[in-house]
């Protein structure tokens, strides 16, 4: 993030000083500008801008009617708050394994459906969207609400449609480490349908309508602040160039490390799909020690979900044995991946990769 701020220090600033030299703090024309560009980008008619990626998760649920006595179905390799929203509003999740590309396994999605199934929440991980066009047809078949969740794919597509434009709803996270990040926490809803828009603008903001002032329920105080929204805004200018570099530094990785056996990488023919690499998510028999010795050389690692949400006791999950997760979680870590990387820097990282391997 502070690499980021030094690239754009002279826009992040006047947005800065514009939201400070008017007192504008929350629910302003920043908002509303980002939101309108936000919307703009992904392909939907509204965007709502939230606190985080879990409130618009939550929200989303919510303004979908889905609640006690409904199940959603949600990939077993995710973050835990896909599976807390759904827990959160009452319902029940239905918990389904990945394929290699870490996205829902959609072959088992129609096996799991029930007469209580209400809703499904693919989860676009890493920077690759899941099959949406065939998740959208399970959806349209059996009657069931999409919820996407888009946290880690802001800019990925599918036969040109984007992430978060598919579902009733998409939701997004701008946790500083994102591929659009604040400077804090952040989240935005995007979608097509006016009630939706409606019912999300109002339980942000305690319920209320800001035009009338008349409270419609017990709502929620989740909205996204002006300042973040104004460094969103100024951000989210540079993402469709940003999205080009990551994928410049995915494709020198792949030149580099493709003779590397023990490795699998992020790269899928599918065709038609458009990965944004929001991670370099590798694969590796020797994941831990791996990812130690590129930690000894000063290479930063993420290796996440080292252990599956749904094995955590407190949260009381049905572990029905999910094998491709599981290997998942043994053997995944993620190289650096972003835009403010030099040249030189990934050069290193790739010495450093095929030093291991005795290369």
């Amino acid at each position: 993030p502070e690499r980021t701020y030094l690239m754009l220090k002279e826009e992040i600033d006047a947005a800065y000083f514009e939201v400070m030299s008017k007192g504008d703090l929350i629910n302003r024309g920043q908002l509303k500008s980002f939101e309108n560009n936000l919307a703009s980008f992904v392909g939907t008619k509204y965007a709502i801008g939230v606190n985080s990626g879990y409130d618009a998760l939550h929200l989303s649920l919510r303004a979908a009617g889905i609640g006690p006595g409904d199940e959603v179905i949600v990939p077993s390799h995710t973050f835990v708050a896909s599976c807390s929203a759904i827990v959160n509003v009452g319902a029940t999740p239905i918990l389904i394994d990945v394929t290699d590309d870490f996205n829902i396994d959609v072959n088992q999605i129609e096996k799991n459906i029930t007469p209580n199934t209400k809703g499904i929440m693919p989860v676009h991980l890493s920077g690759i969207m899941a099959d949406m066009p065939k998740i959208m047809e399970i959806a349209d078949k059996y009657n069931i609400i999409v919820v996407e969740d888009a946290c880690q794919s802001l800019g990925s597509s599918v036969n040109g449609k984007g992430a978060g434009a598919w579902g009733l709803t998409g939701c997004f996270s701008f946790y500083p480490f994102k591929i659009l990040g604040g400077y804090g926490d952040g989240g935005a809803i995007t979608t097509n349908d006016k009630s939706v828009y409606d019912y999300a603008m109002r339980m942000r903001y305690n319920g209320e309508d800001r035009e009338t002032g008349e409270y419609h329920g017990h709502g929620y105080t989740c909205i996204l602040d002006n300042m973040q929204a104004a460094f969103l805004d100024v951000k989210l200018k540079h993402l469709p160039k940003w999205i080009i570099r990551r994928k410049e530094i995915a494709q020198k990785y792949k030149q580099a490390f493709s003779d590397l056996p023990d490795l699998m990488l992020p790269h899928y023919n599918r065709s038609g799909f458009d990965h944004i690499y929001q991670n370099y998510t590798l694969r590796s028999k020797q994941s831990d020690k791996f990812s130690d010795y590129l930690k000894k050389n000063g290479i930063e690692v993420l290796t996440q979900f080292r252990k599956p949400y749904y094995k955590h006791e407190a949260l009381k999950l049905e572990d029905k044995g999910f094998p491709v997760t599981e290997a998942l979680s043994r053997e995944v870590c993620s190289l650096p991946m972003n835009v403010e990387i030099s040249d030189e820097e990934i050069d290193y990282v790739i010495k450093v990769v095929r030093s291991f391997y005795g290369k």
